[in-house]
């Protein structure tokens, strides 16, 4: 089977970019942010984003270079022979699946939410009458299935254009749209009336406001949000290492991709704040900043309208960055190990996609009695469970060991992979951290999801 190449280097940062943009930039960063004392907690994040976040998507890309396959086959072709690290293919083709059971209805929220800003079916709402619209949408299976349906559609359409022809071709604009319409609505949020005092909140760092939450809940809460936020662990980002030549180090790459991502993270909190203190919105109103509270805010805004259907077109195109980078990502693991074409993967993949997307879309109405992680609980948060709190740092603890431990790949297959090609080299003095400490870190951040479950 031929391999595909990514046509530019512009092509491969911006989909890993909008592999790691999506949801949780512009949706949990800023409540996460505003829940935990706005600018304090943003320096802490950044602090871990580096630490964390880097070391761990050099790592993936690195595998994925080296042996030209998804995560399918990568372990497969660089692990010792003997070793069993082929077995994780299973883990991470699964987290790509579940990821896709709950992102691909969230993301056609986004899609419901831009047609009903567009055409005024917001206008005149306070927040108890968008409060009852998003209820009637969870409580409409068929509605929420239509949009699934529509994503699921849209993206896997992108993918059947091909690698250059559809998901770099298509994902650069996006990705270029998203940060133009961004600014334009940072912009706009910058220059409300009152809005300096959502600047100071966003931007002034005042620690006591951190340490009023506790000091580990917060540092806990920066490193589990750094440490998600790439999508690493999974393979979603391996497979465009696997697409790309080695003329450039994959360090450098990195860090171009991880500052594309804070950067639409930290701007989603230009535009949030501002607006909320301006209008007197309480900005750690949690999951309902962005479905209940925004809207409420573009109502009292000049031209909300044309501003609020702005906003979530650019929240299409968030998610639908990441789904695309997704379902590519499937799509590569499911021909290396099927050897089908390109059309018969996806197309079978659009069948199963939709199935299992089914229990998230029935666990708001329909199944809604099914409360898997207690009460006020739906199948969603379990689905989302699965990944955030096991898949992701059981998957990145995989691809750290095995590129530092000589019964893995190795260290030094591992640096000489990362350095290969002009740009910035992986610092060898970080190697202690990486091989014995990074990994406990993980570890702790895997156990602190569960201390947090049954707390």
């Amino acid at each position: 089977m031929e391999r595909e190449n990514f046509s530019s280097r512009l092509g491969f940062i911006l989909i890993s970019a909008g592999c790691a943009i999506g949801l949780g930039n512009v949706w949990r960063f800023p409540f996460i942010t505003g829940m935990y004392g706005g600018a304090s907690f943003v320096l802490i994040y950044l602090f871990f984003l580096l630490i964390l976040g880097l070391p761990i998507m050099v790592a993936e890309f690195s595998v994925g270079r080296a042996s030209c396959r998804s995560a399918a086959l990568s372990f497969d072709v660089l692990e010792p022979k003997g070793t069993k690290w082929h077995l994780y293919k299973y883990g991470a083709i699964a987290g790509n699946y579940i990821l896709m059971m709950f992102y691909t209805t969230v993301a056609g929220w986004m899609l419901y939410y831009f047609y009903k800003m567009a055409v005024g079916d917001f206008a005149g709402l306070d927040a108890k009458g968008v409060g009852a619209l998003f209820g009637g949408l969870l409580g409409d299976p068929l509605t929420m299935t239509f949009n699934m349906v529509l994503t699921v559609l849209i993206c896997f359409g992108v993918c059947l254009l091909g690698l250059q022809a559809g998901v770099e071709k298509i994902t650069k604009t996006m990705m270029l749209c998203l940060l133009i319409l961004m600014l334009a609505l940072a912009a706009n949020s910058m220059f409300l009336p009152g809005a300096e005092a959502g600047l100071k909140y966003y931007l002034y760092p005042d620690f006591n406001k951190a340490f009023e939450k506790g000091v580990s809940e917060v540092i806990f809460a920066a490193m589990g949000q750094a440490f998600f936020t790439l999508s690493l662990g999974i393979g979603a980002l391996a497979i465009f290492g696997s697409y790309i030549a080695k003329e450039r180090s994959l360090t450098g790459e990195a860090v171009f991709i991880t500052i594309l991502d804070t950067a639409v993270a930290l701007i989603s909190g230009l535009i949030i704040f501002p607006a909320c203190f301006s209008f007197g919105v309480n900005p750690d109103s949690g999951p309902n900043l962005l479905f209940v509270t925004l809207p409420t805010v573009f109502n009292a805004m000049p031209w909300g309208q044309f501003w609020g259907a702005l906003f979530f077109l650019f929240m299409i195109f968030a998610s639908y960055s990441t789904v695309i980078a997704v379902f590519e990502n499937i799509t590569a693991c499911i021909r290396d190990l099927t050897g089908w074409s390109r059309s018969k993967t996806i197309y079978i993949n659009i069948v199963l996609i939709t199935l299992l997307s089914m229990p998230c879309i029935l666990g708001f109405n329909v199944w809604s009695h099914i409360q898997p992680l207690g009460p006020g609980s739906c199948i969603l948060d379990l689905e989302d469970f699965f990944i955030s709190n096991n898949l992701l740092p059981l998957g990145s603890l995989v691809y750290l060991l095995f590129c530092t431990q000589r019964y893995g790949w190795g260290w030094n297959n591992f640096i000489n992979e990362a350095d290969s090609g002009n740009g910035l080299k992986f610092p060898k003095w970080m190697r202690f951290y990486v091989t014995y400490i990074l990994p406990l870190i993980v570890l702790g951040i895997f156990i602190n999801g569960y201390v947090a479950l049954f707390k």
